[in-house]
């Protein structure tokens, strides 16, 4: 399952008053594992960049003067994508900033949705925690994830983040399974058209850590002042 947790930085709010993309950072996730193939580029939007929006991520223009524009990068970024499941917060937003700058390279290069699933993680987290803040950094908060080092947005940054609250967000780890040199040669065999061999206790080679006499008179006495204080219990 590839996943691609994607953030755009812009020069405005609004596609409708011409505003542009200045940059895109995604993070690649391959079975819920970020695998460092991760995509990023600054573009020279054409245009002045608001203040407010200047204010929000420091992106300056004379800082862009020498990155290519949207049309240079396109085909690559289109390729990278391709066929993921592209992960954003408040995913109308950069959808649209990115099918607006499609729609200035012409008819032909279609839109995001065709070539992607979208899932939006503002709101699943709305969907999780409703009547609460979900901003990223509510999120960070929320699930214990630091990110003291984001002082400003920055595309890159803001999808590493959003990628620790992805998976937060939907249990963190990928599986409980507990993988052996036998279970793997089990699937393999099973993949080749065998059947499926059955673990054993003994393949699993687990330590013993038994109570000690100090650590059996604690658990009893304890045991022993429960009873007490609330009679008959059941493992009675």
């Amino acid at each position: 399952m590839r996943q691609i947790v994607l953030d755009t930085e812009t020069t405005g709010l609004e596609t409708r008053d011409g505003h542009r993309i200045i940059e895109i950072g995604c993070v690649e996730m391959i079975d819920r594992k970020m695998t460092g193939n991760n995509y990023h580029q600054y573009l020279q939007p054409d245009r002045l960049i608001d203040e407010e929006a200047l204010a929000v991520h420091g992106i300056t223009p004379e800082f862009l003067s020498d990155k290519p524009r949207f049309n240079e990068v396109a085909r690559d970024f289109l390729e990278y994508i391709q066929g993921a499941e592209l992960i954003i917060h408040n995913a109308p937003f950069d959808i649209g900033f990115l099918n607006y700058e499609l729609s200035l390279l012409g008819p032909d290069w279609g839109n995001i949705e065709s070539r992607c699933k979208i899932t939006d993680s503002l709101v699943m987290a709305r969907e999780m925690y409703p009547g609460q803040r979900n901003s990223l950094d509510a999120l960070c908060k929320r699930l214990d994830i630091n990110n003291s080092h984001r002082e400003l947005h920055g595309a890159l940054l803001d999808s590493e983040i959003l990628g620790d609250v992805y998976l937060g967000m939907t249990g963190g780890q990928v599986t409980m399974t507990l993988e052996t040199s036998n279970t793997r040669k089990n699937t393999e065999e099973e993949d080749e058209g065998g059947e499926a061999g059955i673990l054993s206790a003994a393949s699993l080679k687990l330590r013993v850590v038994r109570a000690n006499d100090d650590e059996l008179a604690a658990h009893n006495a304890r045991m022993e002042a429960i009873e007490k204080a609330a009679g008959k219990p059941v493992w009675h």
